[in-house]
């Protein structure tokens, strides 16, 4: 079969491969087409763009859904940048990038084919993810297993087998997807009503109590007599935990209220709006209702907002501005396209290290590190903390993340990708999981706070799958739980 392929004509006009690497290009016994690089690219921007791709493919899914050439794509990259860092010959660098760009399209090619295939196991696979199967050790291991012997039969041409074996993983799935449910979610749920109960919260919440324990019966019986109803089971069981949450915060909160007198009560209801009237520069309110003052605080966050959308629109309009006249003045000087493009090289460089500086400035040692890899500014944050097993924010990240924010601002709009990481303790499907949706949550805070347009950030989840320590002690995987924040600028060509 090797021998047949590699026979194939392989489309090159600019470059020529070497025979040691032909092999690569054998796919059951199908061309696989390498377009050339011409040796006038710049070997590291295709580099962080075939990083950019990957990364994207991952978040997609490409990795569980081609197994077999996603990885043969990654390893193209990694002798690509291995290549770079030693200094081998351009061609061999430009050799590895075209092929694992022909093995990534391949493998989104038969992505596709696996998800016509294979709609509902990709389907049950994602909502038992979801629900938390991941923690599931070994029963989750074996699913997942037998969901990747399915799409590495569909990369062998073996469409009859996957279609076959795909209710059996189905069901699979959904049998975790339950399981995940009711100890993990119902479960908490039942752990949390239980703590309360012991600690009289049923007396001093009585009302927050009661509602957690209507959310937690309804939820329970729902799952039992529904369970094909997924997505309503998700929302229910989801809504009791919420409310089993928040009875310990009310039952808290009015313990405290309870030492107080009534007018300490108001002040201390007062305080909260003014601080936060006060952090947006809002007017003073405290001689009116708390309603108006409420009101107050919502229309300077409203008109905040609007003025926020206005600035990035107007520097952004500024910026290309300002090109256009650098482009003309160097048109009127005379220079040589070549002189032209060195001299603008020299000060997009120069730019680019500045604002590197001020980037780090920004930073205490302790919170981040920040340094320069090629043409990309890698943020490692070392102060990023999660609760455990956890992918929420706290508020005591929002200072870390709004510093974050002014660097990505600094490059205007450039690309972003988010790298959730994990040490390796615990499943690596677990640790990939619980890695993607740490990711998922830092850009959708950067989103949300209009940082950069949704389509400009990719999250990835990497688990344990890049270390930059030793497991083997908990300084070292305290070092390798962590968020990187990797910014490309953009590319602009004139």
């Amino acid at each position: 079969m090797m021998k047949t392929a590699l026979r194939n004509k392989i489309k090159l006009n600019w470059i020529v491969l070497p025979a040691v690497i032909l092999p690569l290009l054998a796919c059951a016994g199908h061309q696989l087409e390498v377009e050339p690089i011409s040796k006038s690219e710049n070997p590291q921007e295709l580099i962080n763009k075939l990083d950019n791709d990957i990364a994207l493919a991952r978040k997609d899914q490409i990795n569980v859904l081609a197994p077999t050439w996603f990885d043969r794509a990654e390893s193209s990259l990694k002798a690509a940048k291995k290549g770079l860092e030693k200094g081998d010959l351009l061609s061999e660098i430009l050799d590895n990038i075209a092929i694992g760009r022909a093995q990534l399209r391949r493998a989104g090619e038969i992505a596709k084919v696996s998800q016509t295939t294979l709609p509902n196991a990709i389907k049950a696979r994602n909502m038992a993810r979801n629900a938390g199967a991941t923690s599931l050790g070994e029963d989750y291991a074996d699913a997942e297993d037998r969901f990747i012997g399915l799409t590495q039969a569909i990369e062998d041409n073996n469409l009859n087998y996957a279609q076959r074996s795909q209710a059996r993983v189905v069901e699979r799935f959904r049998v975790l997807e339950l399981s995940a449910i009711k100890i993990r979610t119902i479960g908490e749920v039942r752990r949390l009503i239980k703590s309360a109960k012991k600690q009289d919260m049923h007396k001093i919440a009585p009302l927050s109590f009661a509602l957690a324990e209507k959310k937690l019966a309804e939820a329970d019986a729902f799952i039992t007599q529904n369970p094909y109803q997924k997505e309503k089971m998700h929302k229910m069981a989801a809504e009791a935990l919420f409310m089993a949450q928040r009875l310990h915060i009310v039952a808290q909160q009015s313990e405290m209220v309870e030492t107080l007198e009534p007018e300490q009560i108001t002040l201390w209801a007062e305080g909260i709006l003014y601080q936060t009237s006060d952090k947006l520069g809002a007017q003073d309110m405290r001689n009116q209702p708390f309603h108006k003052q409420l009101e107050n605080i919502l229309a300077t966050v409203s008109a905040q907002k609007a003025d926020h959308n206005f600035v990035v629109a107007n520097t952004k309009k500024q910026q290309d501005e300002i090109e256009k006249l650098q482009q003309q003045i160097a048109s009127l000087e005379g220079q040589s396209l070549k002189e032209r493009q060195e001299k603008e090289r020299l000060l997009a460089e120069k730019k680019f290290n500045q604002k590197l500086s001020s980037i780090q400035d920004y930073f205490k040692p302790q919170d981040a590190e920040v340094y320069k890899k090629q043409n990309q500014v890698i943020i490692r944050l070392k102060a990023m903390q999660f609760p455990v097993g956890q992918s929420v924010i706290m508020p005591e990240n929002y200072g870390l993340l709004s510093k974050v924010q002014r660097a990505i601002r600094t490059f205007g709009e450039p690309d972003v990708i988010i790298g959730g990481h994990t040490d390796s303790t615990g499943s690596e499907d677990l640790n990939e999981h619980l890695s993607q949706k740490r990711a998922d949550a830092v850009r959708q805070y950067f989103v949300a706070n209009r940082t950069l347009p949704y389509e400009k950030i990719i999250a990835v989840g990497y688990g344990s799958m890049r270390p930059l320590a030793s497991n083997a002690t908990e300084s070292g995987r305290a070092v390798n739980r962590r968020i990187d924040v990797v910014i490309t600028p953009e590319n602009k060509k004139n």
